[in-house]
């Protein structure tokens, strides 16, 4: 029609354009309320909330790499005396390989034992489900300290006292109900008839589980096993209660021995906290894209 008027009026009318074009995406009333709200009112208060979070960082920092007994606000000149003082008199180079090995442990354990038992709760039905998962949600509301002299006793009859299994033992035990849920979530999202069609194709359950569910997975195991590693690495209790000697005590109970009955090296001490920080700190920043997707998709069902 545009051609056909151009050739009336004998003008040059642009060809008429057949592209589909998208529709445009709805929004919703709460992302169109926000378009109305001043920036400041949200840049002001997440920056207050960034510093508030911030400074004790910056304070640890601070006391770990200025020299003992200045009282500087900047780290300048900066020293790593403390870093060398704690790792090489306060064995913290063995602490670190301690934490390290329990954490490791603990990602491994926690993460084949919750796909198995994630993957049975999300595609087998049996009489007592209901009540298992049940009993996996409430297991969360039993603190771990009210279980230390019954695994004591139970890791004592083994003779696993003073062992990192014990503590390896401990952490995926209390890790495991949390992490089954969330992977049988995030399973519950992968369509069983991906399954079913590589069963047509002669795969075995297990060959078609590796070969088309595992891969779809990574989001949600990343997601368990950094929680896992993460909180045995950070967790006090069953590492003071079940390990006493020294060169089988992790990170955390490290840290308790720098504080002193009449003082604290300060220096020491936050320098201890840096070491312990930044495992923590490399693994949320490489795993935190991955991190989101999978407790958000295994809180999706379940």
């Amino acid at each position: 029609m545009t051609a056909a008027l151009a050739e009336k009026h004998g003008t040059d009318a642009p060809a008429a354009d057949d592209t589909p074009r998208r529709p445009p995406t709805r929004r919703t009333k709460r992302e169109r309320a926000f378009d109305d709200v001043p920036r400041w009112q949200i840049y002001v208060p997440l920056g207050l909330y960034l510093i508030f979070t911030l400074i004790p960082f910056y304070w640890m920092l601070l006391f770990a790499f200025r020299p003992a007994g200045s009282t500087s606000l900047v780290p300048w000149p900066m020293t790593l005396d403390h870093f060398s003082k704690v790792w090489n008199e306060r064995s913290f180079g063995i602490f670190f390989q301690n934490s390290m090995i329990v954490g490791v442990a603990t990602l491994v354990a926690t993460t084949l034992v919750a796909l198995s038992g994630g993957y049975a709760l999300a595609r087998f039905d049996f009489r007592i489900k209901k009540g298992f998962m049940l009993g996996l949600l409430c297991s969360q509301f039993i603190p771990g300290a009210l279980m230390l002299v019954p695994l004591f006793e139970i890791f004592k009859n083994l003779q696993l006292i003073n062992s990192l299994g014990s503590v390896i033992i401990a952490e995926t035990v209390f890790q495991l109900p949390l992490s089954i849920i969330l992977i049988s979530g995030f399973i519950k999202n992968v369509p069983v008839s991906l399954e079913e069609a590589a069963w047509v194709d002669g795969c075995g359950r297990f060959r078609a589980f590796c070969a088309v569910v595992l891969p779809l997975l990574r989001p949600g195991l990343i997601a368990v096993g950094s929680f896992a590693f993460v909180h045995s690495w950070n967790h006090f209790l069953f590492a003071l209660m079940f390990l006493s000697e020294q060169d089988k005590q992790t990170i955390p109970v490290g840290l308790n021995t720098l504080i002193g009955a009449d003082s604290v090296d300060l220096g020491a001490l936050a320098a201890g906290g840096v070491v312990a920080a930044v495992p923590v700190v490399i693994v949320f920043a490489f795993i935190q894209k991955w991190l989101v997707t999978g407790f958000s998709a295994g809180a999706v069902k379940g």
